[in-house]
């Protein structure tokens, strides 16, 4: 039996390939609810979305939502952007521009759309609301990304080679995308193995520097709902309530915020195993 879940590869008007891998569900409210696109974090590709077991593709699938996960500029079989210190706003811009391409490349080529980011691909979604894109946007869900990194990753990034892209170390980054043992289960983080790769080094400087001084400039200008959740394990950004509290309230145009903390979950919710469960909230609210 061949999986509903395909990979696509296809030719942009800026003359670069955009890939990843998308799903059309069979359900009949599928085509009045919005198409979901998926935006990965960095060192992982849009596999990070369809793990076996953990496939946020399935869970769409199974709610009656078609779906896309992009491999983003860089990732994948997807063409790298030029290298810049604002790569995270580069990339919005750039995947604001290929969304209509990918809805007609779907077979939805006037389908409204909500946006799921995790980590930088967080980053990058709030920048591509915030950026009030021609296309219609429903709502945004985002996690991974916060207020404030821990002040020793921009020096840690800042002294990776000076070359376009980098590779973390596996062990390295398992120890940081996981909550303690008893928060994943035993096929885990092997199991998220097959979703990793290099990341363009400008996208960690950028997201541990200049994107949260543009934060408080962007968030205002989304005028989508939100949907957010931090890991209460999480590593990679300073975290507490007053963290979550702040945040949400940069989206002062937004309408509604619903933002919390995960619990027993780290950086990668998806991987916990609270993740089926916070996938669900995620799709639930775009059905909101």
């Amino acid at each position: 039996m061949n999986s509903p879940v395909q990979l696509f590869e296809i030719s942009t008007k800026t003359g670069t390939m955009l890939a990843g891998r998308r799903a059309r569900s069979t359900k009949p409210e599928a085509a009045s609810r919005p198409v979901v696109i998926a935006i990965h974090g960095g060192t992982y590709t849009s596999a990070y979305f369809d793990v076996p077991n953990y496939s946020l593709l399935d869970q769409a699938l199974a709610k009656g939502f078609d779906i896309i996960a992009v491999d983003r500029p860089g990732y994948g079989h997807s063409t790298p952007l030029d290298d810049a210190p604002d790569l995270i706003h580069k990339n919005a811009e750039y995947l604001n521009f290929c969304v209509p391409e990918l809805l007609s490349d779907l077979g939805r080529p006037d389908a409204p759309v909500f946006l799921i980011g995790h980590s930088i691909g967080g980053a990058i979604t709030v920048t591509m609301a915030a950026l009030q894109p021609s296309w219609t946007l429903t709502g945004i869900a985002i996690s991974g990304v916060g207020l404030k990194t821990p002040p020793d990753h921009a020096e840690n990034y800042a002294h990776l080679p000076q070359q376009y892209f980098v590779e973390l170390p596996t062990p390295m980054k398992d120890q940081v995308m996981f909550g303690p043992e008893g928060t994943f289960a035993a096929d885990m983080p092997i199991a998220s193995h097959i979703a990793n790769t290099t990341v363009p080094r400008s996208e960690l400087t950028d997201i541990t520097g200049g994107w949260q001084q543009r934060l408080p400039l962007l968030a205002p200008k989304v005028r989508v709902p939100v949907h957010y959740r931090q890991g209460e394990r999480e590593k990679l950004w300073l975290l507490d309530q007053s963290m979550i509290d702040g945040f949400a309230a940069l989206f002062t145009a937004a309408g509604r915020v619903d933002a919390a903390i995960t619990v027993e979950a780290g950086h990668c919710i998806d991987y916990h195993l609270c993740g089926a469960n916070f996938q669900c909230e995620r799709l639930d609210f775009a059905v909101r």
